[in-house]
């Protein structure tokens, strides 16, 4: 007969790989990490981690921090920002409405096309801001395809408004919230929808009651991602939009004007929206950002 105790031993270590006082599996994994970094590897790393805080530090020390809170307190500084965060914000929301149901239509249906209609919601991630701008003019400006039966029919003029400068943020942003909100669809077991409908649940039930709950990290994380994405949107803007202040301008347009007449005004705005970013992504970190 086999003996229990160490059959039960057996079954800790087997299925566990480890047991509780720390097993060989355990012993290897920290072996292995004192061992060290190699250095095709390490030397990569750094120089890339150099590489991504050397800016922020230039910008941190070449900052006017003497002059730092009367070039903070201008009206100009405070209507940018406002406009800024207005605008991010509607456009993430409107990127939450169309994003969530696009990324469910592309993970959970099978339709001809399919990869064509992924690759074309992908393709503002990759097409250059000012060739977005431009095509939202072609569409939507007031002679556009579209723009002119909006004015015409309805009175709606978007380009060179606020309304504008949202649509051109959600242009860009919209494409981060729907990978990420795809990619979670697909991570979801499929199985709690189909139990959800066999037990008399609609499909849109079944969403909305156990698929919405099971992705709500994800549609966070791609929340966070479309909004840092819409803040800092510039080219698409410009070009849709125009630069008016206290109408169109925001904080990238006015770093951008001020850095051809005032430089320490264009540093000092940029501070502010690094900080913005910061405290945002720090805010969400331990909530939604962080890997488990």
């Amino acid at each position: 007969m086999t003996d229990p105790n160490k059959s039960g031993t057996a079954a800790r270590t087997v299925t566990g790989g480890d047991t509780r006082d720390g097993g060989p599996l355990r012993r290897r994994v920290r072996a292995g990490a004192r061992r060290g970094v190699p250095l095709p590897l390490l030397v990569p790393a750094l120089v890339g981690l150099v590489f991504l805080l050397l800016p922020l530090v230039a910008l941190l020390v070449r900052a006017p921090w003497r002059d730092l809170p009367d070039q903070l307190t201008s009206p100009e500084v405070w209507d940018a920002l406002r406009l800024s965060l207005i605008c991010a914000t509607s456009a993430t929301a409107a990127s939450l409405v169309l994003g969530v149901p696009l990324a469910w239509l592309l993970a959970r249906t099978e339709f001809p096309g399919r990869g064509l209609v992924r690759a074309l919601v992908t393709l503002p991630l990759v097409l250059p801001p000012v060739v977005g701008g431009v095509a939202l003019l072609l569409a939507l400006g007031r002679n556009g395809v579209v723009g002119q039966w909006l004015d015409s029919w309805f009175g709606i003029t978007l380009p060179f408004t606020t309304a504008g400068v949202v649509v051109a943020e959600t242009f860009v942003a919209l494409p981060f919230l729907v990978i990420s909100v795809e990619g979670t669809l697909r991570a979801a077991d499929p199985r709690f929808e189909e139990a959800a409908m066999t037990l008399g649940a609609s499909r849109f039930t079944a969403f909305r009651r156990v698929t919405l709950p099971l992705i709500m990290p994800g549609i966070a994380a791609g929340s966070v991602l479309a909004w840092a994405r819409a803040l800092g949107e510039f080219g698409a803007t410009i070009t849709f939009a125009g630069n008016f202040p206290g109408r169109t301008q925001t904080m990238p347009l006015a770093v951008y004007l001020a850095l051809q007449s005032d430089p320490a005004a264009a540093i000092a705005l940029s501070l502010v929206l690094l900080a913005v970013s910061i405290a945002v992504l720090a805010g969400l970190r331990d909530r939604w950002m962080t890997v488990s």
